[in-house]
């Protein structure tokens, strides 16, 4: 149970607030590569932590990202030209280059300095592996940039990031993530033999749904192994799962990299970008790729995009229409109904607890350490900063986010932490470790 106080401290992430000066001390990722194909192309408008910004591709190939409202009378630069190394305001020719510098002022005269003067707000942009990122924070030189596994594949290993938009905080999105003992309630299957759909197994089975969790703190967040009994000769299945401060998680899926931000636009919409690639010498698939940019085309795709950035990357399947929950299935088959696709039915969940549900009415039991755990962290990490300037330290070594999660068997009364240490370890030159979470 977290206290009014707490929960706003959470959750709350504009220009000013604790957590959402905590949050911009990190390099995040925004749009994928693929939103600004062009150079001098179409714009974007983004949000981002409660910001109201425009990215856009320039002459050279470079991103810009810049503070919408132009800074003569603040006309939107949405609406600017794209063109010549420079975004230029509509209204009066005010035209600014990637770094916010102002080029071009055409209705001043000829030699006036003038615009040596006046700058929009702008942040740098990394363009990694099709996946757009920045830095929003005070530091007039970025940290280092961070080194996740799939950050450094083969440019051919990586998957078109997957993306989308949540209609509630930002924190209630990561702990779902948090969270293994849901897994075989909202992704379960009905019975062990239930019956497929459409031609496929839909979800997950397993006789132990009551897992123990062990969480350890790391120096770039938090481990933590849901353990279940698969037999009784002694088996025990290990879900270790990553969670890397300040909003990213690891997940064992299957033996794809993986790791998944949940980046906050304001305080009711964040996004679910999962970036994912091949460990091994291997060319990613077209289908698969096909599957991440719409993962969710058999239930209406996403919605058409609005002057509104958080509508972006926002599924026809959403809470107005309950998910296109079907109700057969769910007597049949599957224990929700919900279409078994990307993380729709884990958004289903967060986002009906309403954007920011009151932690105050919270009842939370041992499967919930680890989500009680990230919250002390978070909340701690975000004091620490208020007091003192201090951030985490992933933040300047970027070299501690290079792990993975896995998924292994072992014997009854193994340690984990040590059994799993090196396929945990993205140099280590061990294979993905994942034995399937279901029978």
């Amino acid at each position: 149970m977290l206290t009014t106080e707490e929960n706003e401290a959470l959750t709350k992430v504009g220009p000013g607030t604790p957590m959402g000066e905590l949050l911009r001390q990190f390099w995040t990722p925004f749009l994928p590569s693929r939103d600004l194909p062009e150079k001098d192309g179409v714009s974007k408008r983004v949000k981002l932590f409660g910001e109201d910004l425009v990215a856009f591709r320039d002459s050279n190939g470079d991103v810009g990202l810049v503070e919408e409202n132009c800074p003569h009378r603040g006309a939107s630069l949405f609406f600017g030209r794209n063109e010549f190394c420079g975004l230029a305001c509509n209204y009066h020719g005010w035209k600014f280059d990637i770094t916010g510098a102002c080029v071009d002022m055409p209705n001043e005269p000829a030699e006036s300095n003038f615009k040596d003067k006046v700058r929009v707000t702008a942040y740098p942009v990394r363009d990694v592996n099709k996946m757009l990122w920045t830095y929003m924070g005070p530091r007039e030189t970025p940290p280092p940039f961070p080194q996740f596994e799939v950050n450094t594949l083969p440019y051919d290993q990586v998957y078109e990031p997957h993306v989308m938009t949540e209609e509630c905080n930002w924190v209630q999105g990561l702990e779902g993530d948090l969270d293994s003992s849901h897994v075989y309630f909202i992704h379960g299957r009905i019975a062990q033999d239930s019956p497929a759909i459409d031609g496929q197994i839909r979800g997950v089975w397993t006789n132990d749904r009551a897992p123990s969790l062990e969480v350890v703190s790391t120096r770039y967040g938090v481990v933590y192994s849901a353990l279940r009994k698969i037999n009784d000769q002694g088996d025990i299945h290990h879900r270790v799962n990553q969670y890397l401060y300040p909003f990213f998680s690891m997940i064992t899926i299957d033996t794809t990299i993986n790791v998944r931000a949940w980046v906050p636009l304001d305080d009711e919409y964040h996004m679910l970008i999962h970036m994912s690639g091949k460990a091994v010498n291997e060319k990613t698939s077209p289908q698969v790729d096909a599957m991440m940019v719409n993962g969710f085309a058999s239930a209406g795709g996403y919605v058409p995009e609005t002057p509104d950035p958080r509508t972006r990357y926002f599924s026809f399947a959403n809470k107005s229409n309950n998910y296109l929950i079907n109700y057969e299935n769910q007597e049949t088959s599957m224990m929700s109904g919900i279409p078994f696709l990307m993380n729709l039915q884990d958004r289903a969940m967060t986002e009906t607890m309403g954007v920011t549900y009151d932690r105050r009415k919270e009842h939370l039991g041992t499967s919930d350490r680890m989500i009680i755990h990230v919250r002390k962290q978070l909340l701690a990490a975000s004091r620490a900063y208020q007091e003192d300037g201090s951030v985490p330290e992933s933040v300047d070594e970027p070299n501690l986010v290079r792990v993975r999660p896995a998924g292994v068997i072992l014997k009854e009364g193994v340690d984990w932490k040590e059994a799993t240490k090196v396929v945990r370890d993205s140099d280590a030159g061990e294979e993905m470790a994942f034995v399937p979470f279901f029978e």
